[in-house]
Formats: C-alpha cells, structure tokens, sequence
C-alpha cells in the first residue's frame, strides 16, 4: 500500500501560506517552489538504501556511506514541475532529469501527453516525479503509468499541495508509489482546482494567464 506523507514541518508550512497569498510576486513565488521542493525531498530520501565504502580524511582512513546503486532521476510534470526539480537539484546535484509533458483538457480534466524523454537508464534508478499541484490526480496517474510501461517500478510522487480527491485516485490507481504532500487541502471546485488552494502554480511560477 502506498504510503501518503503530509509535511507537518514548520519551515514547510510557513513558506507553503506565503505561496498562497495572491499579492506573493512571481519571483518570490518561484522562489519558494523551489525551496519547498527541496525541503519535501529531503523526507522522501530517508529511506534511500546506503553503501558503506572506506575513505581516508586528512587524518585517518574511516568507513563513509554513500546512497546505493544508481543515483537518482528527477521528472517533473511540465512545465509547472520544472521549478520544484530546480529545487531537489540543490539538494542532490547529481541526479538526472527526465520531462514528462502533459496538459489537462479543461473539459473532460483528463491528461494529454504530448511529451516525453528520459534517461536511458531510467529503469535502474529511483523516480521522483514532481507536480507544484495534486488536483484530480489525472496528470499524475497518466505520467507514473507512462513510467510504469517503459519498466520503470520504483517510483515516488512529491506535490507542494493536494485534493483529498486526487490523493485518492493516485494511490488506488498506484497503491506502490509513497505520496508526498507539502500540505493537504479541503476540496476541489467545480473546475478542479483545489480550495483553498494557491491559484494555477504554472502561471504564478511564470506569471503568464
């Protein structure tokens, strides 16, 4: 069963209430996608498998441990995911990226791909695919079964904010793949945009309409 984590850091909530508010500018808002990105995925690599390897500091030969296997791979959702792998780039420089292009159909809200390209080696590494918003969950659901058909199994979703709706479609839809969430919100609206919410995270991060 999927594992659904809701960030209950202090840091994570502060900056999450300042995205919210609509006089937040838009480099301000870039800002804090991009730091809110890399405090989630901070928790979401706890359990990352580590490997004991001997290295010699300017004093002694010691045992170190460096994160096992493959590195890890990045895919943000385009284009509103490009700033939350900005972020987790801070945190683990040496990560690829792969971009998965989807928009949602403003009347059936269902995804269309229309993008795709990943790393040859993607099937070796540990996914983290990334979404500033988890509204109906289609976008989501589309991009992990996208992965899940090209081989790719170990899979983990991070998003800013969430509808309880779209919590549930993705983890009935992927009970294999852990959640997590900056912050948990009420509903969605009837044009499936989640209340309260912080607008359309695509359009504040770029400050188009």
């Amino acid at each position: 069963m999927s594992k659904v984590i809701i960030m209950d850091h202090p840091l994570i909530q502060h900056k999450i209430g300042i995205m919210r508010r609509k006089t937040t500018s838009t480099k301000e808002f870039r800002d804090l996608v991009s730091e809110v990105a890399m405090l989630i995925c901070y928790e979401a690599t706890r359990e990352l498998p580590l490997a004991d390897i001997e290295i010699e500091t300017p004093l002694v030969k010691t045992i170190a441990h460096e994160i096992a296997g493959k590195k890890l791979c990045i895919v943000p959702i385009l284009r509103a995911g490009l700033h939350m792998a900005d972020g987790i780039l801070n945190l683990i420089p040496n990560a690829k990226v792969g971009h998965i292009g989807l928009y949602r159909n403003e009347e059936t809200l269902e995804p269309v791909e229309y993008f795709c390209k990943l790393p040859v080696d993607a099937d070796e590494r540990e996914i983290f695919v990334v979404d500033p918003m988890l509204a109906t969950g289609g976008s989501a659901s589309a991009a992990i079964t996208l992965l899940k058909n090209k081989g790719i199994s170990k899979i983990h979703f991070l998003c800013l904010i969430a509808a309880p709706e779209g919590v549930k479609r993705l983890t009935e839809l992927h009970p294999d793949v852990d959640v997590y969430i900056g912050a948990l919100d009420e509903r969605l609206n009837e044009h499936g945009y989640i209340l309260p919410g912080l607008g359309d995270a695509g359009d504040r991060i770029y400050g188009t309409k």
